[in-house]
């Protein structure tokens, strides 16, 4: 088993540093280690996007709550379905503006639509604010599995953090990128295999349905409201997180995002097969370890369920599938840091390779940062990490998705709705135990609901409130920095195919280490 799981991690820190030279291009320029380059095509975003959005919050997380509280664990298969619903509303459309304007955050659009730097820093640090716990979630996963097998944890994750550090620092995208084909392909064989060798080990699915107590099976009608607005929360949040615009940005047209959104469905299914475990661990009569509770039952599952061999291998599979996003959230926070933070309030005259410099060491400082939210933050539940973080990343849905369709609001009345969201969802969670299911009472009728979305309705509230209110009174709006034809799909202006194979050629011939991105820049006929 050790063996196993020690021979994968070494192919995956070869890829990953060896990354860099791969779709070669100038890792001095952000645009070339945040993006790499803006050039992937469908097939690699397709495994990126999925390897990023499908994480240790999948693997680990999922299959927990579906053993503590039976079918209320199966929310996170409906929310996916309808979380690209609203992908499909913002990204190709983000993508084509960010590609016209340069931007590289979403806090850069916000910058330039509303006129705001206020408003764009509040995005910028909510964005870190809301990464870090979703970082730590990577973290705890791979704590886990490393436990199970019996290894001294607090070395094997210093060693897992040293090579998610070096990769990433090196690589920067492209290293998360290139792994992420290795680790998707092994979580849906390992995930596919697993369920087969389990289910028959158990007698067939029939009999661990069986096995599991009735009031687990379905939802009670208490559980209905709870069940609910953890859907529509989680599926509006997961798309405003930072690592999501990274991994979409790094597409080399809109097309591509167009071509892959509809197929990440597919990951859906990947995400109810998982969240059967749950219930094999049940029906297996499996113990959680006493220090990480039934955050271990999958990793339990696989270790007396599984071959030594396959079981090594499957722990390998779930860390890598916890590096590759916790790379890539490391490096989206980074980007907002460097960008909206230390280039518009410490350094705005900063060079590429400046801005490149400080988001590389931003990278290594968000992925300690993340560390915190580990030692501080109860793991009865690793799920409530991510749920938590929703909370958060879910209250610059206003700005940022809105925002690419209107820019009614007012921008102040923007910031005021963020804070009230900010305050009302994190007093929700606090009051609760960091449980981020609040029971609302009213006359006689007893409600659950997700804090994430209590907190977005009262910001959208405070928003459309405040908007007239302010404009009433005068108060000056931002001036828009966008227009009509930066959110249509044209040329980039100033550009042609003629002169960019022009520039191509002679900057190859000048200087063929920093590998010019013709893709980069042929979007005349995206």
């Amino acid at each position: 088993m050790l063996a196993v799981f020690v021979g994968v991690f070494i192919v995956m820190t070869i890829m990953g540093l060896w990354a860099s030279r791969w779709r070669p291009g100038d890792l001095n320029r952000l645009q070339e280690w945040a993006l790499a380059g803006r050039r992937f095509g469908p097939v690699v975003s397709w495994f990126l996007i999925g390897g990023d959005l499908y994480t240790a919050y999948t693997f680990m997380a999922v299959p927990a709550l579906v053993y503590a509280q039976g079918a209320q664990g199966f929310f996170a298969s409906p929310y996916l379905t309808l979380a690209f619903v609203f992908a499909l509303l913002m990204m190709p459309r983000f993508w084509v503006i960010a590609r016209h304007r340069g931007y590289v955050t979403q806090a850069d659009f916000v910058r330039e639509r509303f006129g705001s730097s206020a408003l764009a820093l509040v995005v910028a640090i909510t964005g870190i604010m809301a990464t870090m716990p979703y970082i730590a979630i990577q973290i705890y996963g791979i704590q886990v599995c490393i436990a199970q097998m019996g290894i001294n944890v607090e070395l094997a994750l210093f060693i897992a953090f040293l090579i998610l550090a070096l990769y990433t620092y090196i690589s920067g995208l492209r290293g998360p990128a290139l792994i992420a084909i290795f680790k998707d392909l092994s979580i849906w064989l390992v995930a596919i295999v697993s369920f087969v060798i389990i289910s028959l080990r158990l007698g067939g699915l029939a009999h661990i349905f069986s096995a599991v107590p009735a009031s687990k099976l379905t939802l009670s009608p208490k559980q209905y409201s709870a069940f609910s607005t953890l859907i529509l929360g989680s599926a509006i949040a997961l798309f405003l997180y930072p690592h999501a615009f990274t991994a979409m940005l790094s597409a080399n047209s809109r097309r591509t995002l167009k071509r892959t959104l509809p197929f990440l469905l597919a990951y859906t299914f990947l995400q109810s097969l998982i969240g059967l475990f749950g219930f094999m661990a049940i029906a297996a009569g499996i113990k959680p370890s006493p220090l990480y509770k039934t955050n271990s039952a999958l990793p339990a599952l696989f270790a007396a369920m599984l071959p030594p061999w396959l079981a090594g291998f499957a722990f390998a599979a779930i860390s890598i599938g916890a590096l590759v996003p916790a790379g890539v959230m490391s490096i989206a926070a980074a980007n907002l840091f460097t960008r909206n933070i230390y280039r518009e309030y410490f350094h705005p005259n900063c060079t590429e390779r400046e801005e490149s410099a400080v988001a590389k060491t931003a990278s290594l400082v968000i992925k300690f940062g993340a560390l915190l939210f580990i030692l501080f933050f109860p793991t009865d539940f690793a799920i409530n990490l991510q749920l938590f973080a929703n909370v958060w990343i879910i209250q610059i849905m206003p700005a940022v998705l809105l925002g690419l369709y209107t820019r009614w609001f007012h921008h102040l009345a923007l910031i005021c709705g963020w804070a009230g969201g900010m305050i009302l969802g994190t007093w929700m969670v606090l009051t609760q135990n960091f449980s981020t299911v609040y029971p609302l009472e009213w006359g006689g009728l007893s409600l659950h609901v997700y804090a994430a979305l209590a907190g977005l309705i009262l910001n959208l509230v405070l928003c459309c409130a405040l908007t007239p209110l302010f404009d009433l009174f005068g108060l000056p709006r931002g001036q828009d920095s966008t227009n009509p034809t930066d959110y249509a799909i044209r040329p980039v202006t100033g550009f042609s195919e003629e002169r960019l194979l022009q520039q191509a050629q002679q900057l190859r011939q000048t200087a063929p280490a920093k590998a010019f991105s013709l893709e980069d820049e042929r979007v005349a006929k995206r």
